[in-house]
């Protein structure tokens, strides 16, 4: 099912299947396919929770989460949207944006995770709550090894945790 499941996002077969789909969970070490390079899920307008395993969508250079109004969880396992090479370029390519996603209260990604993405939007999310990016304990590049953070949010109280920090929002304009 795997190799099939990416076929299906690659080709946008997906988009007919998922109008009732609620939960979206994909296993470790899936969609590795070279040619998945971009994933956006605005087509599953019913999900409200994804959950991405370790090791996953390793070519993927853009992560597009927008307008999903139903979406509450996003939580994305270790070493997921990056490409691990030996003498490999390093550069910052990537991009994630979370935007118009009324519903979303929380946002979770394992250590390395998006490592070498260089934007990382966040907006319009005005019922997050958590944001959590790597572990505070461990050695975590997640985003902030090559990028920096833009929320742009009417929250009015948000917890954010990276692997150095944790701090609290009281107030986002």
């Amino acid at each position: 099912m795997r190799s099939d499941l990416c076929s299906l996002i690659r080709s946008g077969e997906l988009v007919t299947i998922c109008n009732g789909v609620t939960q979206l969970s994909v296993g470790n070490d899936t969609c590795n396919d070279e040619g998945l390079t971009v994933l956006g899920m605005t087509f599953i307008t019913n999900m409200r929770v994804l959950d991405v395993g370790d090791h996953s969508f390793a070519h993927v250079k853009e992560v597009k989460l927008i307008g999903l109004n139903e979406l509450e969880s996003v939580v994305i396992g270790e070493n997921c949207f990056t490409k691990k090479e030996k003498g490999g370029s390093k550069d910052p390519i990537g991009h994630f944006y979370v935007k118009n996603c009324e519903k979303l209260r929380e946002l979770k990604m394992g250590r390395c995770s998006f490592e070498y993405y260089s934007v990382c939007e966040i907006e319009n999310v005005g019922s997050l709550e958590v944001i959590e990016m790597g572990e505070s304990k461990r050695d975590s590049y997640t985003f902030f090894y090559t990028a920096s953070l833009k929320l742009k949010s009417d929250c009015s109280l948000l917890r954010v945790m990276n692997r150095l920090t944790e701090f609290e929002i009281t107030s986002i304009w």
